[in-house]
């Protein structure tokens, strides 16, 4: 008797906790479906009012005005509605982190320095809780990365309406993740207590000596590459896309000096590279235009990387950018459940000089070529998977922003979430409507 009362009482504690599973995965679509009457944020920096778009299974078969909608497809109304690609989050640990501080619930950091081969889509949780919060401010994608080490590891980008990660792969293994040493000295104000153990090192002798070791695994990487028969390595066969165009590099360096280092690095092997976090990028936006390196820009809500920048030189930093021609997104590092406020981020850089369109392209078509995932998704074009946020407001304006439908590869995706259920939850509890 006792184990059945045991039984109902864990029954009795886990079913108000597990509200979100009824949250799962929409259905593939089936047939047509025709969005007519919003104002359409194409995503490659134009809008079409009063458009149309119109959805064969997971495609967009044709998007623009006075479009014959096919008989038989199910028509929903945006009059009056703003509608835009879905918003890809790039460089964050979604899904691989769930509740920050408990070490069994935080998968993103692998041992060792060099770990080119840990692959970050093999720890996705596709049923993390924070998915569903992410979902309901428009973002569709995320790009899934590997923290720690010198070499972290391969990222992956996902969509975000999936049973498991293998039904989440939007693209997999599209680069390799170095960390830059940091070549500056900062000042610690406990130096001459740990002195006291150890001898003193430089800082920036030590992060040049790093980055020669960097250099001779990539020369190693490259010679194995070339090999037709080689004996199995596995870091060196990681790093063989870097070196057949299949990956991108993406190089986490905030300074001139770390990103000068990774423009040589690009030089040196021709590789592929992407800047992450360019804090200072703005001060050499026309070097790395004439390199052709994009920039997944730190986020703007932030200070200063330095003392004697202006305030708010990070709202200022993706206008530069822009103006000299640097392809860049945005990204808000390592806090996962902050995803969603990168569409409020992007507002914030509209107000500070990038035009509304482009910030818009920024963390949409613009991160997708990033990514390399552009002949896919970003912009609401025919041929490309229908990823669409429709909203009664400007996404872009936390005061306005109101998400109420969404879809992922055509598929009208549940945008509830543990967040909306606590607030119905409470509104009955108090008697409020």
């Amino acid at each position: 008797m006792s184990k059945y009362i045991l039984l109902i009482s864990v029954i009795a504690f886990y079913l108000p906790v597990t509200g979100q599973e009824t949250i799962y995965p929409a259905p593939a679509n089936k047939g047509i479906i025709a969005i007519s009457g919003g104002t359409i944020h194409v995503g490659n920096g134009s809008v079409i009012k009063d458009g149309t778009i119109i959805i064969t299974n997971n495609k967009i078969s044709s998007v623009g005005s006075n479009l014959q909608v096919p008989a038989g497809a199910k028509r929903i109304d945006a009059k009056g509605k703003q509608v835009y690609p879905g918003i890809i989050a790039t460089n964050t640990n979604l899904g691989l982190s769930e509740i920050q501080r408990i070490r069994s619930m935080e998968d993103f950091t692998e041992i060792g320095e060099y770990n080119p081969s840990v692959k970050s889509i093999n720890a996705y949780n596709a049923e993390s809780k924070i998915i569903p919060t992410i979902r309901s401010n428009g973002i569709l994608l995320a790009h899934i990365v590997p923290q720690g080490g010198t070499i972290s590891g391969t990222s992956s980008v996902v969509q975000l309406d999936a049973w498991n990660w293998q039904d989440a792969v939007y693209k997999l293994n599209n680069g390799i993740h170095l960390n830059m040493p940091a070549l500056i000295n900062r000042p610690n104000p406990f130096a001459a207590f740990f002195q006291m153990a150890a001898p003193a090192i430089d800082p920036v002798k030590a992060g040049l000596k790093r980055i020669d070791d960097i250099k001779t695994m990539l020369r190693e990487a490259q010679s194995y590459a070339k090999q037709t028969n080689p004996v199995i390595n596995l870091k060196y066969e990681a790093l063989k896309g870097l070196f057949n165009g299949t990956q991108k590099l993406f190089i986490h360096a905030d300074l001139v000096k770390e990103m000068m280092m990774a423009i040589d690095m690009k030089n040196e092997f021709g590789l592929d590279i992407v800047i992450v976090g360019g804090e200072d990028s703005w001060m050499m936006a026309d070097l790395l235009n004439d390199n052709k390196i994009p920039v997944i820009l730190t986020e703007p809500h932030g200070l200063p990387a330095t003392a004697d920048d202006a305030i708010d030189q990070p709202y200022k930093t993706g206008a530069q950018l822009a103006k000299a021609g640097v392809l860049f997104t945005i990204e808000i590092e390592a806090n996962h459940w902050q995803q969603r406020c990168l569409p409020f981020q992007a507002g914030t850089m509209a107000a500070y000089g990038l035009p509304k369109e482009d910030a818009i392209k920024a963390i949409t078509l613009d991160a997708a070529k990033i990514l390399g995932i552009d002949s896919m998704t970003g912009s609401i074009e025919a041929g490309k998977d229908a990823n669409i946020v429709i909203s009664e407001g400007d996404l872009l304006d936390m005061k306005s922003s109101k998400v109420n439908q969404a879809f992922i590869q055509g598929r009208s995706i549940n945008l509830d979430n543990k967040q909306s259920q606590l607030f119905e939850r409470y509104k009955y509890k108090f008697g409020i409507k």
